[in-house]
């Protein structure tokens, strides 16, 4: 008899190297947790716009000295990329190009978003990334918000809320923390991650960090419609 041939083997594909959009707030914190737990996928970067003039992270007001923090704590290299304030979207966009060229020049290709359920902000990322030759990644797209919070919490990430909107949260909420009790305390308009951009956060300590960022809530201010609590470093 004639032996039959051998299957042949399956080759697994390689992870595909993906350079993650970073907040340094929570949303990012636990999409990253999640994207490096999905072997399709290889993290080998962060990239985050930060405000020129002011040294803070564009949205949140982070200082970017915590957001460098953040970065050597996840051992992780951050493209940092500056734009003007009131930004227009077509120099957004430009500027925004430069620093994927970079990366693309090191074999990039793929950007993930921590985007959670605004179909038209992730159909805006998708059109614009793909004028780049670029793929847009969302490990947490879909989930349930509400769900999504508390598994934040219980994961044991931990978080101060940096930044919001005074016309839908109380301003009082600026520097508490992002745990069960801000939860039950939200405006039931308010969605539990502010993913309209009721508030945003800063992550001080997450179980990916190798430790915790040591800073201390500051002074509270209210600029440009927005109400928002300076975080130092200790």
């Amino acid at each position: 008899m004639r032996a039959e041939p051998a299957p042949e083997s399956v080759v697994p594909a390689a992870p595909v190297p993906v350079v993650f959009s970073w907040s340094a707030g929570k949303d990012s914190t636990y999409g990253l947790k999640t994207l490096l737990a999905d072997g399709r996928y290889r993290v080998v970067g962060l990239l985050t716009t930060l405000t020129e003039g002011y040294g803070r992270v564009t949205m949140s007001g982070v200082r970017e000295e915590l957001l460098d923090r953040q970065a050597a704590e996840l051992c992780l290299p951050l493209t940092k990329v500056w734009i003007p304030p009131a930004c227009p979207n077509q120099l957004y966009e430009a500027r925004m190009e430069a620093g994927l060229s970079e990366l693309r020049a090191q074999g990039v290709r793929h950007l993930a978003f921590a985007d959670l359920f605004l179909e038209d902000v992730r159909a805006y990322r998708e059109r614009w990334l793909a004028g780049l030759d670029w793929t847009g990644v969302f490990p947490l797209f879909g989930r349930d918000t509400r769900t999504l919070a508390r598994e934040m919490i219980a994961w044991g990430l931990r978080a101060t809320v940096v930044c919001l909107d005074p016309q839908v949260m109380p301003p009082e909420f600026a520097g508490r923390a992002f745990d069960a009790a801000l939860l039950e305390a939200l405006p039931p308009s308010v969605d539990p991650c502010g993913e309209r951009g009721e508030f945003h956060t800063f992550v001080l300590s997450a179980p990916i960090f190798r430790r915790s960022i040591p800073c201390h809530p500051g002074e509270v201010v209210q600029r440009d419609g927005f109400v928002y609590c300076d975080l130092a470093a200790d």
